[in-house]
């Protein structure tokens, strides 16, 4: 009994601290943040660009008709070595971006779409204007037509947009694509007024008619940034009851990330800028993610001045992150992937598989085999507390006893039960801090599968194509020896089986409860794992089953062990 208690402080304790820390600790919701007379006229140019033919969903029709007519569309397609797209010249909007080398399913026949254009179902664009306190300057808007040097641009080449005001602006925009997902944007103008113009710049990505589902509480999908160094994850219930939500910082960035992409916009490092979170009250499910610099330029008769602006769209590749890092100076872009705050453990962990998933050329085999270091590298504090438990096991018929004995006297009993422990050389608690000290490596490495792009639709052995889906094969249909489409919940594959197996051996090893009603909810808890897991990727099952087996062999071994040594000791 003592022992099943340990166990259960050591969950109950785990839980207590993964809920709590984002309880306690999460970051605080700042006020809103007053700004200048000046920029709030800023704000109000950047307001007014608003979008009045986006169509919105009504949740009363499934299939939403959208006028392509009302929308104006006149676009230029681009391509570079890992993205291809199309900018829609009205506007200078880019809305129609696709990665060339991540797919939709394993049959690899659609690409992923990163950006969808304003006449989708759920528009998903980014824009990048100029804003002026002086609301008489004519400045480039949603409805601007802009003109391309050409239509079509192959990989490696830059392309140059121009658009004049007629009172003596002209715009020019230079955007740039490296060869990965960065996108580099340079916008210039240049004054032939008579007046002196204040300006600056800003950019804005929106996403309409669409609310990330959060299906995972340790993933976190939707809004985010890093401001004065710390990441702030932001849920839509947050920015519908604040309206919006202000961060000004310096060498952050701001943006909306998926389970594997994101879209992050940011100006360069040096610039201090005010970024925004906002809800679109006017279309349900739909935010606008902001920035705006703080430093408005003075722009005299005669004179140009220039700004430069980052878009990261594409993949989480964490090793191609940490690269932008380094080259453009980017603070912490690499908070997008949801390492949790057990990133110290995370990252690490990460590096490691990814190493050994390439060094075998199979991630599933990487899976285990780092499965297999970390058991190694914890050896001796799971062997210490498997050896606490095993010689709780070993006297569980005497703790029956001396229950049995003084059921009606609780201290005698104790005082019992103690003294024999005293007698056994045994501490009840030793199982308990080893098993806590394990916990967080094992919940990081976890994560690492939760997050990792490379998971996806990466192949294992035999029926497992996708160790990021679900183990295909169903237990209901024979694992596809009947033709019978099985329904979801019973589609229980052979991976999710064998984890379910290992789980019951495991509970056989270990000792058994005392008490009749805990022994048997610890008996149906393999069945409701093996059903619960069957939804899971397929690689988290993988790692899973081979981390029972490890356990079951390390605490076979002991308890052998420990048996003949507790026989000769009797001899």
């Amino acid at each position: 009994m003592d022992n099943q208690k340990n166990l259960l402080i050591a969950v109950v304790l785990s839980v207590v601290i993964l809920v709590g820390f984002d309880f306690f600790f999460k970051p605080e919701k700042k006020q809103l943040q007053e700004s200048s007379v000046e920029q709030n006229q800023i704000d109000q140019n950047v307001d007014s660009d608003k979008d009045e033919n986006i169509p919105s969903i009504n949740s009363q029709i499934e299939n939403v008709q959208v006028d392509k007519n009302k929308i104006l569309e006149e676009r230029i397609s681009f391509n570079s070595k890992r993205l291809s797209g199309t900018i829609n010249l009205i506007g200078a909007t880019l809305d129609d971006l696709s990665l060339k080398d991540y797919f939709e399913s394993i049959s690899k026949e659609k690409k992923i779409n990163i950006l969808n254009p304003v006449s989708s179902v759920s528009p998903y664009f980014l824009r990048i204007g100029w804003a002026s306190p002086d609301k008489s300057v004519k400045l480039p808007n949603k409805n601007s037509k802009w003109k391309s040097v050409k239509k079509n641009y192959n990989e490696n080449e830059k392309i140059q947009l121009e658009w004049n005001n007629n009172e003596g602006l002209t715009f020019y925009r230079t955007i740039e694509f490296d060869e990965n997902f960065m996108i580099s944007v340079i916008d210039k103008v240049q004054n032939k007024s008579p007046k002196t113009i204040k300006l600056t710049n800003f950019s804005y990505l929106r996403r309409l008619n669409y609310r990330p589902e959060n299906k995972f509480f340790i993933l976190h999908e939707g809004p985010l940034g890093v401001f004065n160094d710390t990441l702030k994850e932001v849920s839509y219930d947050e920015i519908e009851e604040n309206n919006e939500i202000i961060e000004t910082t310096k060498n952050g960035w701001i943006g909306y990330t998926d389970h594997y992409w994101q879209v992050t916009i940011f100006p360069e490092t040096n610039e201090t800028f005010k970024a925004r979170f906002k809800n679109l009250k006017d279309r349900k499910n739909s935010i606008q993610i902001d920035f705006i610099n703080e430093n408005i330029k003075t722009l005299k008769s005669g004179d140009s001045l220039k700004t430069k602006s980052y878009i990261f769209a594409g993949a989480k590749e964490v090793p191609l992150i940490d690269q932008y890092i380094k080259k453009i100076g980017i603070n912490k872009l690499d908070l997008s992937v949801d390492f949790g705050w057990f990133y110290f453990l995370t990252k690490p962990l990460f590096y490691a598989l990814h190493f050994l998933s390439s060094l075998v050329g199979n991630f599933g085999v990487g899976i285990i085999i780092l499965t297999i270091c970390i058991r190694i590298v914890l050896f001796p504090l799971a062997n210490k507390s498997f050896k606490s438990m095993n010689s709780m096991r070993m006297i569980t018929p005497e703790i029956q006893r001396i229950r049995e004995r003084y059921k009606d006297d609780r201290q005698r009993m104790n005082q019992e039960m103690f003294a024999m422990y005293k007698e056994k050389k045994i501490n009840p608690a030793a199982g308990c801090l080893p098993i806590l000290i394990q916990i967080p490596i094992f919940f990081a490495l976890y994560k690492v599968l939760f997050v990792s792009i490379e998971m996806r639709h990466a192949p294992f052995f035999g029926w497992i194509k996708d160790l990021s889906a679900p183990d295909p094969t169903s237990l209901f249909n024979l694992f596809g020896l009947v033709p019978w489409d099985t329904p979801a919940f019973l589609t229980i594959g052979i991976w999710p089986i064998l984890m379910g197996i290992t789980m019951f051996l495991q509970q056989k090893i270990n000792p058994p409860p005392p008490d009749p009603i805990q022994a048997k909810i610890f008996m149906m808890l393999p069945f409701i794992f093996t059903f619960l897991l069957a939804t899971f990727p397929s690689g988290m099952v993988v790692y899973w089953t081979i981390n029972n087996i490890l356990s079951i062999a390390q605490q076979y071994i002991l308890l052998r062990k420990q048996s003949k040594m507790n026989i000769t000791s009797r001899s």
